[in-house]
């Protein structure tokens, strides 16, 4: 392969969880990128953002046209797209239109190599849907002219994760689990680390163009000893886990909606594939790209190392939508379209408002909302039951804030450092609302925080929606206020009041 770092790599899947790891490791390697994504926005803040080396082009991989122009002049391609998300109906049709245009691009491109990384599983075999349409994928993109590099992997290992996220609430939560009987399936996991150095490896060694591999851990293991091993090293007592005949992947999916973050649209597709054996029946790339591979053992305590230092750097999470740049201005009639209802409060703070920042930005999550958490757990778990995302999604990280993060049942819509932050939510409603904090600098030794709660009400039932919960407004938002305030160490000058 050419070693030229100069001519850019192509990465589709730029915001999701391995291509927002993939991305700043290829920067820090040398190579200029071109990352593709429907929303830059979400990237725009990231630290590396602005390097030089960096390209972001704004297109979808289901835009033939789109796709084909940003694809133009790059050398290789990585490709890390599936759509196996709660707003896809048929992940499998998306996922083949997407290939078939991803093929067709390269081609067009005269590309070097395209890099798939796919998942493990017998071909011949009863596979899962979500399993059969990663195979379908690298067949497509196979049958296009540019050679395609494929890694096979299951599980991966890594903070932030959608199946390690699921084992980690499970454990977290159940000292006693009910479990299908696919907890005793057999298994093969990867540390994300590992995977990533396999996908960068694979840009520069001529054995790998045009080849399939299974990339895995060394031990063959199953999900009843990952989960023993999860609570060794979170320091939790040993599970009791109990496999049963009755529970179907449909009926895991609800359980797995109820006690962990994973809605069941998402959950339900990883569970189908929980039943399949998914181990590696070759390990030519641990000898083509040495490296130490860690053991499941080290991946997860890897993986809570960086849960417990807040340093999560991409989440499964990352892959829900923006919603349009309208809603950062709540009162644009452009957005309204019909009635819109706001309740509009502030609060004057003897302070600068780079002061008051870090309390508004870290919002959520562990930190919580500053008043009546109780009421945000009730309505969480009021949203879990109706089959929303609920509270337990948390956040990616309690210092760091990105448009497209989600924290708790909402959605970072803008942000702006030290003045702006919008949030969008996602909760079950009649309706779509907004949350949007200001910070003004009135002068040299006062800050005016505003929040506005906007909410445009779908029928009658939104109407009726909106004045049953005001009640609770003037208690919530104005507690919220002055929660802020305290934990900013900030003096109250005036307010909370209402404007």
């Amino acid at each position: 392969m050419m070693s030229q770092k100069s001519q850019p790599i192509f990465v589709a899947g730029a915001t999701g969880y391995i291509g927002g790891r993939l991305l700043p490791r290829l920067l820090d390697a040398g190579y200029a990128v071109v990352a593709l994504a429907r929303a830059p926005e979400k990237l725009k803040d990231r630290p590396w953002a602005q390097h030089p080396q960096l390209t972001i082009v704004k297109g979808d991989i289901l835009d033939a046209e789109s796709l084909r122009q940003a694809v133009n002049g790059c050398r290789a391609a990585y490709y890390l797209v599936h759509s196996m998300n709660p707003d896809v109906t048929d992940f499998s049709q998306t996922d083949r239109v997407a290939a078939k245009n991803m093929a067709a691009a390269a081609a067009s491109a005269k590309l070097e190599q395209i890099i798939y990384l796919s998942g493990l599983g017998e071909v011949e075999g009863d596979l899962s849907h979500h399993l059969q349409s990663r195979t379908e994928v690298g067949d497509i993109l196979r049958h296009g002219s540019v050679p395609v590099t494929i890694l096979r992997a299951a599980m991966i290992i890594g903070s932030g994760s959608a199946s390690f996220e699921i084992l980690r609430y499970l454990v977290d939560r159940l000292p006693v689990m009910i479990t299908p009987r696919w907890v005793d399936t057999p298994c093969q996991p990867i540390g994300v680390r590992n995977v990533l150095h396999y996908l960068i490896g694979c840009l520069e060694h001529q054995d790998v163009v045009g080849e399939t591999f299974d990339i895995g851990q060394p031990e063959v293991i199953n999900y009843r000893k990952l989960m023993q091993l999860y609570a060794e090293e979170a320091g939790l007592p040993k599970r009791l886990i109990l496999p049963v005949p009755v529970l179907t992947p449909r009926l895991s999916s609800y359980w797995i909606h109820l006690v962990t973050p994973v809605p069941a649209a998402i959950a339900r597709p990883l569970a189908e594939g929980l039943s399949n054996p998914v181990i590696c029946h070759e390990n030519r790339l641990a000898t083509l790209l040495p490296q130490e591979l860690f053991d499941c053992r080290k991946s997860i305590r890897l993986a809570l190392d960086r849960i417990k230092q807040h340093q999560v750097e991409t989440s499964w999470t990352n892959s829900g939508t923006i919603p349009p740049a309208e809603w950062s201005d709540p009162g644009d009639p452009a957005w309204a379209g019909g009635s819109l209802y706001t309740d509009s409060r502030r609060i004057i703070l003897a302070s600068q408002r780079e002061d008051v920042w870090p309390a508004v930005s870290s919002i959520g999550g562990q930190v919580g909302y500053y008043y009546a958490n109780w009421l945000w757990q009730i309505r969480g778990l009021l949203d879990r039951l109706c089959g929303g995302v609920g509270l337990c999604r948390g956040r990616r990280s309690v210092a760091e804030i990105y448009p497209g993060d989600a924290i708790d049942f909402w959605r970072v819509v803008a942000v702006n450092r030290s003045d702006l932050l919008v949030l969008s939510a996602e909760m079950k409603m009649p309706g779509k609302a907004v949350l949007m904090f200001r910070l003004l600098q009135r002068d040299e030794q006062h800050t005016e925080l505003q929040q506005v709660a906007s909410f445009l009400p779908r029928g009658l039932f939104g109407m009726a929606y909106w004045y049953a919960v005001m009640p609770f407004h003037h208690y919530v938002f104005t507690g919220m206020l002055q929660g802020i305030a305290a934990a900013s160490g900030k003096k109250i000058i005036s307010g909370p009041e209402k404007f």
